[in-house]
């Protein structure tokens, strides 16, 4: 069933253009705006398919269709996975990504990434609701995070999902288990620039950032709970750097627990990067709720916090 956005029109609306209403009014990019018009049924107005030149009337119902084209799907390879849904609907799709699968197709993982499960899911299991849901990935998370992983079921969600992370409206929340004491809370500000890792060339590593390659990088933190050897933190990232939290948190002498990048690698019975992402809050784009999407602690983890 095709997913259409809808608006009914105002008297401030009256007499203009379609393609106004859709750019100015509604926030469809030009890309997206060319994509859909060649749609045969598109755009529609009072059930009529209309162009982009068309004028409307005040109280007239406009329908955008959201999926993109069917010459646009994704070409992912669909592996089976038994995927944990945190939470979904017509627009948007959060999973629980467990510690030790990488979040998208790259080099060395083209078909055992979150998003081939994903895929899967949308042509098996959720086939039915999802027949022309394409893939859009609202934030990666490093393969030993675990956590929510936000996808957007078609462009125009997935652009209204970046601009809420832009302006600060949407915030991700992780935990992490830190070596040491850190400070109560906090503000790290240290600028990152990446490197190659001496003892592997083909991994990435960040330093301080020195150079004009150098990026800003900023993460706010704040302890929930400490223990003898190791303590519990709640971060917040404003920039979305590789390993900025890993690296923010080993420069002021608290690295996470079994980093072996950044900190002693696996120890008190921890084998992988102790960091979780366990909340999500946002604006849902289109219905306008505040949602708040919630993912529990692994047992891998959390078995320190008894």
């Amino acid at each position: 069933m095709t997913h259409y956005l809808e608006y009914r029109l105002g008297p401030t609306d009256d007499g203009k253009e379609v393609l106004f209403l859709m750019q100015k009014v509604l926030g469809f990019t030009t890309k997206k705006v060319r994509s859909v018009k060649h749609e045969e049924w598109g755009i529609l107005l009072n059930g009529k398919r209309v162009t982009v030149r068309a004028r409307g009337k005040e109280g007239q119902l406009l329908k955008v269709m959201l999926e993109d084209s069917q010459e646009k799907q994704n070409k992912i390879a669909s592996t089976k996975m038994n995927l944990h849904i945190l939470y979904e609907d017509e627009d948007l799709i959060f999973v629980d990504k467990p510690a030790g699968i990488v979040s998208h197709p790259s080099k060395g993982h083209l078909s055992d990434s979150m998003i081939n499960g994903v895929q899967a899911y949308f042509e098996n299991e959720g086939r039915e609701k999802n027949e022309r849901s394409n893939i859009h990935l609202i934030g990666r998370l490093d393969k030993e995070t675990s956590g929510i992983l936000g996808i957007a079921k078609n462009s125009v969600t997935a652009e209204r999902m970046i601009k809420q992370r832009q302006r600060g409206i949407l915030i991700k929340e992780y935990y992490a288990l830190v070596k040491g004491n850190p400070p109560e809370e906090g503000i790290l500000e240290i600028p990152m620039e990446e490197m190659r890792d001496a003892r592997d060339g083909d991994k990435l590593k960040m330093k301080v950032g020195k150079s004009e390659n150098a990026k800003t990088a900023k993460t706010f933190f704040q302890v929930v709970k400490r223990f003898e050897k190791f303590s519990l933190v709640s971060l917040v990232i404003e920039t979305g750097r590789t390993h900025q939290i890993r690296f923010h948190m080993a420069s002021i002498g608290c690295p996470l627990l079994g980093d072996s990048f950044y900190g002693d690698g696996p120890e008190l019975g921890i084998s992988r990067t102790a960091l979780h992402a366990q909340q999500l809050t946002f604006t849902h784009p289109f219905c306008e709720k505040v949602m708040r999407i919630e993912s529990e602690m692994p047992k891998d983890l959390s078995f320190l916090l008894r």
